[in-house]
């Protein structure tokens, strides 16, 4: 699977992420309906999301805008419809996202659009068949079908939400919800790291203070022309 690698330079991790949501869909299936109404719902909430609009030309891979995307997102909801397997495309950006999910712990939330994800889990519904015809276009590189297999089968067997019978609204309220709360928790967990590093150089300045203290009589030393200090001091302010 040639997919190109985005370099992080760091802006990919926890503290540099430059979207909170990235929508993965098919767009003939879902754009101008439930997709839509899921990007409004959540950019009105005034969570920042990433949705292509741009619809590409048969045979042109994925641009590194859209894989820079992928990797600068926070969470990846994938609305998986009937046809979205039937599209190279989407598979190829669900790859991305699963690598993603492993190297920087982006979290994924599949949206089960029309589609019974205990039949695709079983691997005998709409995307087992849409694989199956991917094999035949691509029969000369069937490892490339089985790579779009893996990832999918990763996808599909996480923790996910589920249209049934309900109201799409309904379903657009609760995946808002979700993306909310994961959001919350892992700000709270980088703000519980923060508390953790900022206790950890206090201790350490108070030390160095205290040891000053007690060689006063002998040096005089300044503690803010230290090297070690104008080496901690500027933790406060990324902090």
């Amino acid at each position: 699977m040639s997919i190109p690698r985005v370099s992080s330079n760091g802006s990919s991790s926890s503290s540099g992420w430059k979207y909170e949501v990235f929508l993965s869909f098919r767009g003939e299936d879902t754009r101008k309906g439930f997709t839509g109404h899921l990007y409004t719902a959540l950019t009105c909430k005034g969570i920042n999301v990433f949705r292509d609009d741009k619809e590409l030309e048969i045979g042109k891979p994925l641009s590194l805008e859209l894989l820079d995307a992928i990797e600068k997102s926070r969470i990846s909801i994938v609305v998986l419809s009937k046809n979205y397997a039937s599209s190279s495309w989407c598979l190829d950006e669900l790859i991305k996202i699963v690598e993603c999910k492993s190297r920087l712990g982006q979290m994924v939330i599949p949206v089960f659009y029309d589609v019974d994800p205990a039949v695709e889990r079983e691997q005998r519904g709409n995307f087992e068949e849409a694989l199956t015809k991917q094999e035949e276009a691509f029969r000369d590189n069937i490892e490339k079908v089985e790579t779009w297999r893996k990832a999918l089968i990763e996808v599909i067997n996480l923790p996910g939400w589920e249209l049934k019978d309900r109201y799409e609204s309904e379903l657009i309220e609760d995946v808002v919800k979700e993306v909310r709360r994961k959001s919350s928790v892992s700000g709270s967990r980088l703000m519980n790291l923060k508390k953790v590093l900022v206790g950890g150089v206090s201790s350490c300045l108070e030390q160095l203070w205290m040891q000053a203290e007690i060689q006063r009589p002998r040096v005089q030393w300044n503690w803010r022309q230290s090297s070690i200090a104008r080496t901690l001091i500027p933790i406060f302010f990324f902090l």
